[in-house]
């Protein structure tokens, strides 16, 4: 089964000092060649800021875009891994292990196929 591991998190990446953001792609490069290692690594990147996105919706037939960055959300979607492990719980676990769980939320959702080539 596959899931995504999605970081939520502070967007306050420029309030950090350099060895603290130093330290943090440390912890992520560690957690990423354990997943790897472990066989389970789908997939995963940081996104960009939401300064650099755009929120998109189209109502009675009118697109309407919102340029980031988007100040009502106090955490934002900072990036994501995709795992496949047997079942919810390893997923849990994986999550647990991110270094994102320390200083934002993780959310863990099962990837429902949709369409195979």
């Amino acid at each position: 089964m596959q899931f995504l591991l999605l970081i939520h998190e502070p967007e306050a990446t420029a309030a950090r000092s350099p060895s603290e953001r130093e330290a943090l792609t440390a912890d992520y490069v560690g957690y990423t060649k354990e997943l790897q290692a472990a066989g389970v690594m789908r997939g995963g990147d940081p996104l960009m800021p939401s300064a650099k996105g755009a929120k998109v919706s189209v109502r009675e037939g009118k697109t309407r875009i919102v340029d980031g960055p988007f100040t009502e959300a106090k955490e934002v979607l900072g990036g994501y891994y995709m795992v496949d492990v047997p079942a919810l719980a390893e997923a849990v676990e994986w999550a647990a292990k991110c270094p994102g769980a320390k200083h934002g939320t993780m959310e863990v959702r099962e990837v429902r196929p949709f369409m195979k080539g």
